[in-house]
């Protein structure tokens, strides 16, 4: 359904679901803009498959890393997983 680029752990123990995006400049939206709603879903989907085989899951989020030419922005908290069912 899905794939995650990364997965890390905050400090604090917030588990981090990671998209990469890369663009070599920003017309057309850019780098983060191509995170649709589509690819948001499937990361969701990719990340409730992972969190299953964990006994106790812990706060999550989902971030952005985009690459534009030789700029890159990490967008923490990109988008969130509530208004994805599955």
């Amino acid at each position: 359904g899905g794939e995650v680029d990364l997965i890390m752990r905050t400090p604090e123990g917030c588990l981090v679901f990671v998209e990469v995006r890369a663009r070599r400049d920003a017309s057309h939206g850019g780098a983060a803009a191509s995170v649709t709603a589509t690819k948001q879903r499937r990361i969701v989907l990719a990340a409730r498959h992972y969190l299953l085989r964990l006994p106790s899951p812990p706060p999550c989020r989902f971030d952005v890393l985009a690459l534009e030419g030789e700029h890159i922005v990490w967008l923490p908290a990109a988008f969130d997983a509530g208004g994805f069912a599955g």
